[in-house]
């Protein structure tokens, strides 16, 4: 009997587990609730946004169509942005203010913002930055240390610079609930004082960003070839028919032309940390800041820079993605997996750094006593490096590519944006926000025109321009 009751007991409770199961799992079917946790979506989707020069609070807008574009950034699996700023106090100045080559002063801003600005990319959805660009260096070795210090202290995710060539060419590393995020970030456009140094047993590395530096060969005809071999007097040669001159090679050719190729050691260093990433992480990204193009034409880009591209993806790479020109160029897929030359701009705000040191002034003849304002004046008046009135400067796409469980491309997405142009107030200018219906069809139709040489067909469907993933599309 005793036995019998226990079995009852037991039965009992099992059937009362059961029954509050059913009404739970049909209280859920009633709220449109799944019964238990189901797994995440295996979609995997990625923001892609070009260069970021950021100096204001953008939070403070709450325009309907602004959130949207935002809210389309933060519900991106991860999104990205070039970090083409320093975070500091305008402490240490001892940069080149930009320029591409060696360091001097030149037309661009010597950047710097507050530390807030940080929060406010965070609260835009950004999550992960390459800090390797020719502004990487405007505050010296220690404007960039510092930089670096203020992005881990608020947990931010960047790659591309480090205290030694090793660090700035490690990839960094974001976690999502679909998977590990790896970046890699390098620059081909830099000052010479900013690259970063490989340690030694004796020497520490120097503090720096990752480099891709490339080798330029000008195919002149023969007598031309001669006239450079007498002009360079002693100039080496590589051969009869090459010359080394002024730091470039020149080959003798019937047909004149331009050929640029990355340099072997700078990519098979940076590969090497792509195929580390590879292993590490779920998904790989792999970025640049370029300015180079080919000859006569900003908007298509260098031969090295589809050469590095390619083998990017090649050694693993999910996506590549390009920016420096401040303009677009075109979009390629390339073994299934897109590649984005350059996104232009997101944010662009160089008018309004709060200081200047006297270097910047003095391209303009402006006194110690001329203020901020004076010298974005007169940098306006002198239309340098503002593309004043070239609307490819203001115009832009978030790129949005995804993918699914099995790393196959399923679309890409692009929402084009339209930075705001104002001749007389810089404080809106350079502020991203949606592109009206006729200048978001404008946009599509010029970034079709750049990828279609690439064999990339976008059309554009919804306010969006969509890249053709079928078989027209290589």
């Amino acid at each position: 009997m005793k036995r019998d009751a226990l079995t009852m007991k037991g039965l009992f409770w099992r059937l009362s587990f059961l029954l509050l199961g059913l009404v739970l799992l049909l209280s859920a079917l009633a709220h449109g609730l799944p019964a238990q946790s189901s797994a995440p979506d295996a979609d995997f989707r990625i923001a892609l946004t070009g260069d970021s020069m950021i100096e204001t609070r953008i939070s403070v807008y709450d325009a309907p169509a602004f959130l949207a574009m935002i809210n389309r950034i933060r519900s991106a699996d991860v999104a990205f942005t070039n970090f083409e700023n320093l975070v500091g106090n305008y402490e240490s100045f001892t940069g080149s203010g930009g320029g591409g080559g060696p360091a001097g002063p030149t037309f661009g801003t010597y950047m710097q913002a507050d530390p807030f600005v940080l929060d406010e990319l965070k609260w835009a959805g950004l999550r992960i930055f390459s800090h390797a660009n020719n502004h990487s260096d405007d505050y010296g070795t220690e404007g960039l240390l510092a930089s670096m210090r203020y992005f881990r202290k608020a947990g931010m995710v960047f790659a591309g610079a480090g205290e030694n060539l090793e660090l700035a060419r490690a990839p960094g590393y974001f976690d999502t609930k679909k998977g590990r995020v790896a970046l890699i970030a390098c620059a081909s456009s830099y000052p010479l004082s900013g690259i970063a140094g490989e340690d030694r047993p004796d020497v520490k590395g120097r503090p720096g960003i990752s480099p891709l530096r490339s080798k330029t060969t000008y195919t002149v005809e023969p007598a031309t070839l001669a006239s450079l071999r007498r002009l360079g007097g002693a100039g080496e040669t590589a051969g009869q028919d090459n010359l080394k001159l002024f730091g470039a090679t020149f080959r003798a050719g019937d047909t004149p032309g331009v050929m640029t190729e990355p340099d072997a050691k700078d990519m098979e260093g940076i590969l090497r940390g792509v195929r580390d990433a590879r292993r590490m992480a779920d998904w790989v990204i792999v970025s640049i800041h370029a300015h180079q193009s080919a000859p006569g034409n900003v908007e298509l880009p260098a031969d090295f820079l589809r050469t590095f591209a390619h083998a990017a993806i090649d050694a693993g790479a999910d996506v590549f993605v390009g920016h420096g020109p401040h303009m677009l160029r075109g979009i390629e897929i390339y073994n299934g997996k897109p590649i984005f030359y350059s996104l232009g701009n997101f944010i662009m705000q160089d008018d309004l750094v709060k200081y200047e040191p006297q270097d910047a002034y003095d391209i303009f003849n402006l006194p110690v006593s001329a203020t901020p304002a004076d010298f974005y004046d007169a940098r306006w008046k002198a239309n340098s490096m503002h593309f004043r009135g070239d609307k490819r400067y203001w115009q832009s796409v978030i790129a949005e590519p995804t993918f699914n469980s099995e790393h196959k491309l399923q679309a890409v997405d692009l929402y084009p944006i339209a930075l705001t142009y104002n001749e007389t107030n810089r404080v809106e200018r350079g502020q991203p926000w949606p592109a009206s219906p006729e200048e978001a069809g404008a946009i599509i139709e010029h970034l079709a025109g750049l990828s279609r040489p690439m064999g990339t067909k976008i059309t554009l469907q919804d306010g969006k321009g969509i890249v053709r993933l079928d078989s027209e599309s290589k």
